[in-house]
């Protein structure tokens, strides 16, 4: 009977003795505090343009900024700052949201740079218990669009590079000259708007949205010209891709151009005793010719004048045998 009681006191002072030795060890002893998570953010730049090897767009046109941090953590916010120059012009907090599917977050912000100028985006995540501190920041110009004749630098490369694009023919040479001139007057006369060579901000807009483009009407003709005499222009095309677009002066109303299909005939290169020159004849004395003037109405005695700095290329493009179609 002693011998089982004793038994007995000894499993409780085991018991007690255990549950003082848990008591007395210290407060998350068993599990260690989690570690914020090392992310990573990745700053993409949208609707801007390449010029020079650097992104750029003008003053008051939005530009779209996407943030992917890697990974996702819920709960995450940063910071966004937008600077021309020194200057900060918008301040922005942002959550962090789940890209589907995937295992990172993303988040979005539309801002316009109010002047011309180097814009600087700066987004930052400030550390938390759950995520490392994040820092990034992306560059881009805002370039001044007053230009004109004689003009030079970023923006006229922007705005030749923006015609060249939409398939006008413009000799990229970095200047506002007579060829870029000519395009954007082109250009006006595709989009209806009359003629000029001068550009103002609506211009300039429905350029960088690549508004307006030449509708071919005959793309079963392979490699050929059409002329649009109710918009004074001279494409040439390949089936249905238009390769260049040209303004033109076709005939005043007493001597009409003649409306149809052909064929060149016969090309002559260099001047003709009347002034035509690197002639392109597509029915009897018709052609596609350089003449001076070419103005920015019709005015010639049926043919279709090109300015003579526009002739050669033209020349060049057309063979023998290629359709040219002429048409309102």
């Amino acid at each position: 009977m002693l011998g089982v009681l004793a038994g007995r006191v000894t499993t409780v002072a085991v018991l007690v003795a255990a549950i003082a030795a848990l008591s007395a060890a210290p407060a998350g002893a068993a599990t260690a505090p989690a570690q914020p998570v090392h992310g990573t953010l990745q700053l993409i730049v949208r609707d801007t343009f390449l010029v020079g090897g650097h992104l750029a767009t003008v003053p008051g046109r939005n530009v779209r900024i996407t943030g992917v941090v890697r990974p996702y953590v819920p709960g995450q916010t940063v910071l966004v700052k937008a600077f021309v120059g020194s200057k900060r012009f918008k301040t922005d907090h942002l959550r962090v949201r789940p890209a589907p599917g995937a295992k990172n977050g993303r988040f979005a912000e539309v801002l316009s740079s109010p002047s011309a100028g180097q814009v600087t985006v700066q987004v930052g995540h400030t550390r938390t218990a759950t995520m490392g501190a994040l820092l990034e920041r992306r560059h881009f110009a805002a370039l001044d669009e007053h230009a004109g004749f004689g003009s030079r630098g970023a923006f006229v490369e922007l705005i030749q590079q923006r015609l060249a694009a939409m398939h006008f023919y413009i000799p990229q040479t970095g200047v506002y000259d007579s060829g870029t001139g000519l395009a954007i007057d082109a250009y006006h006369r595709l989009l209806h708007e009359g003629t000029s060579q001068g550009l103002d901000s609506h211009t300039i807009d429905n350029l960088l949205n690549g508004s307006g483009a030449f509708k071919v009407r005959f793309p079963s003709h392979g490699k050929h010209a059409e002329g649009n005499l109710s918009l004074q222009l001279l494409a040439l095309v390949d089936g249905s891709h238009v390769e260049r677009i040209y303004p033109i002066s076709s005939g005043k109303p007493s001597t009409p151009t003649i409306l149809g299909d052909f064929k060149v005939y016969s090309k002559v290169p260099g001047y003709l005793p009347d002034g035509m020159y690197f002639s392109n004849f597509f029915i009897r004395g018709y052609a596609i010719h350089g003449f001076n003037p070419a103005p920015d109405f019709p005015a010639s005695h049926g043919c279709m004048r090109v300015p003579i700095q526009d002739a050669i290329s033209i020349y060049d493009w057309l063979q023998i045998g290629n359709w040219v179609d002429v048409y309102y």
